[in-house]
């Protein structure tokens, strides 16, 4: 449904509206305001946003990135939190005499604390590796961004590329009406020119038979008449010549017909293909239908973009999710630093006495409370030492990592300026080529309808106003192709839904 043909319904009820009665004012206007909603949700549901929005909410791999994220925020506490407590339980199954009666059981509650600091850098790692998987969820959702409006664009190349072909076969209609008109008007000429010259074979020969005693005068007429004769023949020649060229000319015509159906067909099967790739990277059906617009902007882009410097990536999740990287592994190395060092252990055993007859001490039956300390002793210090090492040579790695990260956004950075400037400048002159050949398509037109010009020159310009226009269009979508890229690369105003 078209949105000028809502507008216009719109605009005849509205003067419906001031030529009714109240009551019936009243109803149309209640009519009318149920209506505006459903045009704004029509223009918000065929914009490119609308399609980013959902593919935020719906598309699988960013759903995951998020979901890594949520999973990598519930390590926190888990680094965070102390050491399970330890409770052993000892029951005699026969009485162990003691000095004070009977020992019946033992219980012992012990609890482990790491070294001042090890968990406060446990908990600032898993918090760093969370900001860093929350990186790769935004990177996921720019990537989602960028294929959606990559596929966007080839989708409106291919309905452009049909509508440009299907206006180039009507076209080829056009001219192929206008060679049957000539063809058909060449015939007649032929034949009118046949009958004149068999009405002047007429006249020559019957002067010749009424003046029989005349012989030099018969001789005479003899002769003219067989200059007409002979110039009906060569005018039957020309015009056979005339209709086979124009016959030829139609099928030439249908021949470029046939080509760009074929061509046409092409793009359809392409055009399914598109919508399909489009609709799977918002997780719908293939065959949903997709809504373009009619004419892709072609707006310049900020100046902020159009420089290359060290500092414009700061914004870039890649190099965000190394930084966080890096610091993470900061804390884990002062993390197993501090894990070198002894874990001390509080606790508390308790042990449970009854009364014995042939104890005469003051303390017969009473129960024994002795308080615990337990310290580890972290004398193998290989292990520490090595964990030290590995996470030296991953945050050099990460360094590293870093600094070819930042190479390759600048690198793809000046490819996708070059290719969007290439694409400005292409689209400024195939649009001046276009318009060109449009004028001179049409005065050759007027001038073949008159005979003037032959066909050969209007198949030839016509292909040229083709190619233009096709090449037009494939350099408007590399533009915004080329804008997409550059922010994906530079995320500094790409909408956060």
């Amino acid at each position: 449904m078209d949105i000028r043909k809502i507008l216009r319904n719109i605009s005849m009820r509205f003067n419906v509206f001031l030529n009714t009665s109240n009551c019936l004012r009243i109803f149309l206007f209640i009519s009318m305001y149920f209506l505006f909603p459903c045009i704004s949700t029509y223009s918000q549901t065929d914009s490119l946003m609308h399609y980013l929005e959902l593919s935020t909410k719906n598309n699988p791999t960013v759903l995951q990135r998020y979901n890594e994220y949520q999973a990598a925020l519930q390590k926190v506490p888990q680094v965070g939190g102390l050491p399970d407590p330890q409770l052993e339980m000892g029951v005699f199954l026969s009485p162990m005499e003691v000095l004070s009666g009977n020992q019946v059981a033992d219980i012992k509650l012990m609890q482990m604390f790491p070294w001042f600091g090890v968990l406060k850098n446990a908990k600032d790692e898993m918090s760093l590796m969370a900001k860093a998987k929350y990186e790769t969820f935004r990177d996921a959702k720019l990537q989602v961004y960028y294929d959606v409006q990559r596929t966007w664009f080839d989708l409106y190349r291919v309905r452009q590329n049909i509508r440009i072909s299907e206006e180039n076969v009507e076209l080829l209609k056009t001219i192929e009406r206008l060679t049957l008109v000539k063809f058909r008007s060449g015939s007649l000429g032929a034949g009118s020119a046949s009958s004149g010259g068999s009405m002047s074979g007429g006249n020559t020969t019957s002067p010749s038979s009424g003046s029989g005693s005349m012989n030099t005068m018969g001789g005479n007429s003899s002769a003219a008449s067989a200059r007409p004769t002979t110039a009906v023949t060569s005018s039957g020649s020309m015009g056979s010549s005339s209709g086979t060229s124009a016959l030829v000319n139609v099928y030439e015509i249908q021949i470029e017909m046939g080509d760009l159906e074929n061509t046409i067909s092409s793009l359809k099967n392409e055009e399914q293909v598109v919508v399909a790739r489009f609709n799977s990277f918002l997780n719908r059906p293939q065959k949903m239908s997709v809504a373009t617009i009619d004419l892709l902007p072609t707006e310049a882009l900020d100046i902020a973009y159009l420089s290359v410097n060290d500092s414009m990536f700061t914004h870039n999740p890649m190099l965000g999710m190394l930084t966080y990287e890096q610091q993470s592994l900061t804390a884990r190395t002062r993390m197993q630093k501090q894990m070198g060092l002894p874990m001390v252990g509080l606790g508390l055993n308790y042990t449970v006495i009854n009364k014995s007859e042939m104890s005469t001490s003051a303390m017969n039956g009473q129960d024994m409370i002795m308080p615990m300390l337990t310290v580890t002793l972290p004398i193998y210090r290989k292990k520490y030492k090595a964990q030290q090492a590995e996470t030296r040579f991953m945050k050099t790695a990460s360094e590293q990592n870093y600094q070819a990260t930042a190479n390759m956004l600048q690198s793809q950075y000046y490819e996708a300026l070059q290719q969007y400037n290439d694409a400005g400048r292409r689209m400024k002159l195939f649009d001046s080529q276009s318009r060109l050949a449009k004028k001179s398509l049409d005065i050759s037109i007027k001038t073949f309808s008159s005979s003037a010009s032959g066909l050969s020159d209007i198949l030839r310009i016509r292909q040229q106003l083709l190619d233009y226009e096709l090449k037009q269009v494939e350099a408007v979508v590399e533009l915004n192709k080329a804008e997409a890229l550059i922010k994906r690369i530079n995320p500094n105003t790409t909408p956060n839904p």
